[in-house]
């Protein structure tokens, strides 16, 4: 940000914002006046709220006589005057025990509903993009005529179920035998390799197996390029009870549409993929109009040095960043390291 400011003006904008964050309340020059480090009389006091109001970083809401951050206030906050508090040794504790080494929806689900519950704020978790997924077992089961329950498993430990309406009935042999076939042939594979070699070995199969077998891997190739880009979201009711949210009902359903429809979030958290570290959209730098009232802050996380995908909490621009930040780069920290390890 371009803005410079003096030692007195950083010291005054910075206690400003932390009052407003603790309780909710326009910030009055009073308020200030008992500031360590200022020493300033009330009439100096305001004379500076007087210059960062021209400079766009506070502003009076309606006839209060107090002043309240702008998004360009916090983003200057954040960027230069934030003092970071590490997370609490309990809330580290609950993270260490809670990401273990799983299978990685399991652990994007478990990530997702810590960072809400640790911020009581809406937890994101763009699950890990994979070049390809493996299968470790194959089963069909009969249902009825011309329906067959097709059951996956991969080698992370996710079970896929699919019903296949098949253009005939087959019998339990049958079933057995295609089954017995794929788990023999192709498992531990993955399943965008197999549907390629497959085809080129129906021809010198049996006819009425080969249907069966083509429809399994086309179910298992097709369900994870759908699901590759997925978002899991956690609590996002959390943000009912956020004064600056719930105060605009129109606002708040639009922000729950955006939960729902999930597109523009999985851009927002993709281009978080390339951070170093942790980033931080504050109101409108989303580039989602819905979220001009809230902050995003996100990190990406690794398998093995690689980044596969993004985390991250939504709440109001007026959040505790000092303890928000930490939290959500730790999760990022830990998620990998489990993830790693599950991959070894």
């Amino acid at each position: 940000m371009d803005v410079m400011l003096n030692d007195r003006a950083q010291i005054l904008l910075k206690a400003l914002i932390e009052r407003y964050i603790a309780d909710g309340q326009p910030v009055a020059s009073r308020a200030l006046a008992a500031v360590p480090g200022l020493e300033l009389s009330p009439a100096s006091i305001r004379n500076i709220m007087a210059d960062l109001e021209d400079m766009g970083l506070i502003v009076s809401p309606h006839t209060s006589a107090g002043r309240v951050p702008t998004a360009r206030g916090y983003r200057l906050f954040v960027d230069n005057l934030l003092t970071m508090s590490p997370p609490a040794a309990d809330e580290v504790r609950e993270l260490e025990h809670s990401l273990q080494p799983d299978s990685p929806q399991k652990l994007a689900r478990s990530a997702s509903s810590l960072l809400s519950g640790l911020t009581r704020f809406a937890g994101v978790v763009m699950t890990p993009r994979r070049a390809d997924v493996a299968f470790r077992q194959v089963d069909f089961l009969q249902l009825s005529e011309r329906r067959v329950l097709l059951i996956l498993v991969t080698l992370d430990g996710d079970v896929q179920n699919h019903l296949l309406t098949t253009r005939r009935n087959y019998s339990s042999a049958e079933l057995h035998e295609a089954a017995a076939y794929l788990n023999s042939h192709f498992a531990g594979e993955g399943l965008s390799g197999i549907m390629t070699r497959l085809e080129a070995e129906l021809s010198g199969l049996q006819s009425n197996i080969s249907e069966l077998m083509a429809a399994a891997i086309r179910f298992g190739r097709d369900s994870q390029t759908q699901s590759q880009d997925a978002l899991v979201i956690s609590g996002g009711s959390n943000l009912l009870s956020v004064r600056d949210l719930s105060d605009n009902m129109t606002r708040l359903r639009e922000l729950f549409g955006v939960f729902e429809q999930k597109t523009d979030l999985l851009t927002l958290l993709s281009q978080s993929c390339s951070a170093q570290g942790v980033s931080i959209f504050i109101g409108e730098e989303s580039g989602v109009m819905t979220l001009d009232e809230c902050s995003v802050v996100t990190a990406p996380y690794r398998i093995d040095g690689n980044v596969v995908g993004t985390l991250g909490v939504i709440g109001p621009t007026r959040m505790d960043y000092e303890r928000v930040i930490p939290i959500v780069d730790i999760t990022a920290r830990l998620v990998s390291s489990a993830l790693s390890h599950s991959e070894s």
